[in-house]
């Protein structure tokens, strides 16, 4: 399904351009990253888990899993991917519960950049976009034109989205700028000539980024330089998407959504199992940003194995008891 990217309205093109000297040059950017305001790390973590002792009713539960289940960008990047583990993946994408065709479709299927295709025409009419990992996933350890040719070539094979990661190493060390150029020279290597466009989700890798103060100022960062999401994690390091850094990955959202008018989506990846560990992020997300961003366009989960429970805690919704463990597949 072909993304075209929307235009900013008067408004925010205007609010965009009031902020180009923040990007005009290295000393410019790190003066404003670095002024952004402190994280009070004990209140941060206590506003997040105060959010997640919400207490969800049985309507609003069984609300919150579809939801979810069409938030989840379905996933496989291993290195043994064959075309019928990602057929077989689509296949399941499409009707997550073969028993039952009231449950909602993924919202994705992300892939590494040679499965793009066989995804694609897996997918078909469906309505379900490919997403493609790219930039020398997970550790983007590569030359920029490594990583543009990898992006192009996903873009190429037809992803609706793109997944990049910074170069940690870049962004830890103080070369902010070329961490920023990086993020543009992507972005702009998602453009296809007919005018539609992949979006692009940047991933920080937040468990190497060290500080809460770093997951800010990426955040910012990425923003600024035109990420369509913001995403946590690979789900390929020990420490993934936690609920605080969450928490304040969604309070920047809301802070550059104040200050320019546009919206950004946020993904947290990895980590994320259970039904209630879902409904918990949900309520973040709605508490922090609002219903403008509880929808599958602008708030996703990175988390495939989260499926199979959110299948098993639907039924029993339904029919008063849980399934069997043949129930759902093993992805």
């Amino acid at each position: 399904m072909p993304i075209t990217v929307p235009a900013y309205g008067k408004e925010a093109a205007e609010r965009l351009a009031s902020m180009a000297d923040v990007t005009a040059d290295d000393g410019a950017l790190r003066r404003f990253l670095h002024g952004l305001p402190g994280v009070d790390a004990v209140g941060l973590q206590a506003r997040a888990a105060t959010l997640g002792t919400r207490s969800i009713k049985t309507t609003a539960k069984a609300y919150a899993i579809d939801l979810a289940i069409s938030m989840i960008d379905l996933t496989t990047l291993e290195g043994a991917d064959t075309p019928g583990k990602v057929r077989a993946l689509c296949a399941k994408g499409i009707s997550p519960d073969p028993t039952d065709r009231t449950a909602p479709r993924v919202a994705a299927i992300c892939v590494y950049p040679d499965m793009v295709a066989t995804a694609k025409e897996a997918l078909g009419d469906s309505g379900i976009h490919v997403a493609s990992v790219a930039t020398a996933f997970p550790a983007g350890r590569a030359a920029l034109p490594v990583k543009l040719a990898d992006t192009r070539d996903a873009v190429a094979a037809g992803a609706d989205e793109i997944d990049m990661v910074i170069d940690r190493g870049a962004f830890l060390s103080g070369r902010y700028r070329e961490v920023f150029d990086e993020i543009k020279a992507v972005k702009e290597a998602c453009a296809r000539p007919d005018g539609t466009v992949a979006h692009l989700k940047v991933i920080f890798e937040t468990g190497e980024l060290q500080t809460y103060d770093n997951v800010r100022r990426v955040s910012w960062l990425a923003m600024l330089a035109g990420a369509d999401f913001i995403k946590t994690s690979t789900g390929k390091v020990s420490v993934n998407a936690t609920p605080p850094v969450t928490l304040l990955m969604l309070e920047a959202v809301r802070d550059f959504h104040a200050a320019t008018g546009v919206q950004v989506g946020v993904k947290p990846a990895g980590g994320i199992r259970t039904t209630k560990d879902a409904i918990k992020y949900l309520v973040m997300v709605k508490e922090t940003l609002g219903e403008s961003w509880l929808t599958g366009d602008w708030f996703r989960f990175g988390a495939s194995s989260l499926l199979n429970d959110l299948l098993m805690q639907r039924q029993k919704l339904s029919t008063g008891r849980y399934s069997g463990p043949d129930y759902v597949t093993v992805d």
